[in-house]
């Protein structure tokens, strides 16, 4: 799966990016296979079901310091796990996870002045 980023060239505004992966996200459903599993530490579930609320909290008026340190963590956890999935399925529903978190967080880092 290619991956979406906020530096995507195809003209997509980061916000319209995060809504698109949001509703084709919801649509998926979590690899049974990996339910109640943990890889390096990080349970799957709980991490996506974390991810999932932040990304809707994001979308429908925006995160609190508490959030976007949350969804930071979480961000590093996916960064971690993401490579070690062998499974085509959960790494791909687990990469566009990250795209989420990642383009949920893009909104709070501070523009350069």
């Amino acid at each position: 799966m290619a991956e979406a980023t906020a530096a995507d060239t195809s003209g997509a505004q980061p916000e319209d990016q995060l809504a698109g992966l949001w509703e084709e996200h919801r649509r998926a459903l979590f690899p049974a296979s990996f339910r109640g599993v943990d890889i390096e530490g990080v349970d799957l579930v709980l991490l996506d079901a974390d991810v999932h609320g932040l990304v809707q909290r994001e979308l429908n008026g925006g995160l609190d310091d508490r959030g976007i340190a949350i969804l930071w963590a979480c961000i590093a956890d996916l960064e971690k796990i993401v490579p070690l999935i062998n499974e085509e399925y959960c790494a791909a529903y687990c990469a566009r996870l990250r795209t989420m978190a990642k383009l949920a967080a893009a909104r709070h880092i501070p523009t350069a002045t």
